[in-house]
C-alpha cells in the first residue's frame, strides 16, 4: 500500500482513476486488525490504487472529508467520489471486499 505524504500528492492521485483511500493511525487497534489481510485485498481489487492516509497527520483532511472513525474507506473515480465506508467500528475482510464490490 502506498503512503500519502502530501494534500498535493492526494489531489494529483484522486483524479488518476480508481483509487482508495484508507485513513488510520498507528495507534488504533482497530486498524492494526485489519492490516493481516490487507494486502490480499489489494490484490484481489488491482484495478484500485490504494493509499495509506495517517489520520493523525492529515487531520484537516479528515475533518474536511468528514472521517471522523477510523480505519475508514473512501473511493474516488477519477477525481468523483464514488464510496466510503467511514465509521469507528472494526472492519473485517468480508466488510471491506464487499465495500469494494458495491464500488463495481
Amino acid at each position: 500500500m502506498k503512503k500519502l505524504e502530501s494534500m498535493e500528492q492526494l489531489q494529483a492521485v484522486k483524479t488518476e482513476g480508481k483509487v482508495i483511500f484508507l485513513f488510520s493511525a498507528d495507534w488504533c487497534p482497530d486498524c492494526r486488525f485489519i492490516d493481516p489481510f490487507m494486502p490480499e485485498v489489494e490484490g484481489k481489487y488491482k484495478e484500485f490504487t490504494f493509499y495509506y492516509v495517517d489520520r493523525d497527520k492529515f487531520i484537516d483532511l479528515c475533518i474536511e472529508m468528514d472521517v471522523f472513525g477510523i480505519p475508514s474507506f473512501v473511493a474516488f473515480d477519477h477525481g468523483k467520489e464514488i464510496g466510503r465506508f467511514v465509521n469507528k467500528d472494526r472492519k473485517t475482510q468480508e466488510q471491506i471486499e464487499a465495500f469494494i464490490e458495491g464500488l463495481q
